[in-house]
């Protein structure tokens, strides 16, 4: 396949299938690689984005690394020519989600994005700031999560957009799907969590 631009330079190829994984990558880790590569194949995107967070409203200062030492550990663990890791809010300017989608959506009008998203962000994602604009602007992929999931298909945002849920089968349409659109991957499980990797890197082990 013909190297594609970085997200920095000049215009993406038309029609191209994006995946958006947000979030603070505090720090990065298996498990974000494990649902990134499921998404690449189930839904059928040409790459998947790391959107790397300068700043997590929804989360403490205390306790967040560096955004370059965040950003390099990333790259670590992403290893695939399809995963792209960038801190592209840094320079759109954009804190929340929505904006930072609107914003992206502006510069790459013929990109198709999918936000994805754990089961555990769908569960909180009524937290968010215009949480509903965000169904509005691009489909929405959901990946399971473990010990999350039924109780995200029973919350707030799952019950709202239950007639919105596309059909697994349709999956690699999701991204040309008109929204509000949402799925549920049933991927298989991965036990990596970040909160345990910053615990267990405090206590040296």
């Amino acid at each position: 396949m013909k190297a594609l631009p970085h997200p920095y330079t000049g215009p993406l190829h038309a029609g191209l299938r994006i995946g958006l994984l947000g979030g603070s990558f505090n720090p990065a880790h298996a498990g974000h690689r494990h649902i990134s590569l499921h998404a690449l194949k189930a839904l059928g995107l040409d790459q998947v984005w790391w959107l790397v967070s300068p700043q997590n409203p929804l989360k403490p200062v205390r306790g967040m690394a560096s955004l370059p030492e965040r950003m390099a550990e990333a790259r670590g663990v992403a290893r695939h020519p399809r995963i792209r890791v960038t801190d592209i809010e840094r320079d759109l300017g954009t804190r929340y989600t929505a904006d930072t989608l609107a914003e992206l959506k502006r510069r790459f009008p013929r990109t198709r994005f999918v936000w994805l998203m754990g089961a555990d962000n769908l569960r909180q994602i009524p937290r968010w700031r215009d949480w509903t604009r965000i169904f509005r602007l691009v489909p929405v992929a959901v990946l399971a999560r473990p010990t999350y999931s039924m109780s995200a298909l029973g919350g707030m945002a799952a019950q709202r957009y239950a007639r919105r849920r596309v059909k697994d089968h349709r999956a690699k349409g999701l991204a040309g799907h008109a929204t509000p659109a949402w799925i549920f991957l049933r991927n298989p499980l991965h036990p990596a969590s970040a909160t345990a990797i910053r615990r267990a890197r405090a206590r040296g082990s």
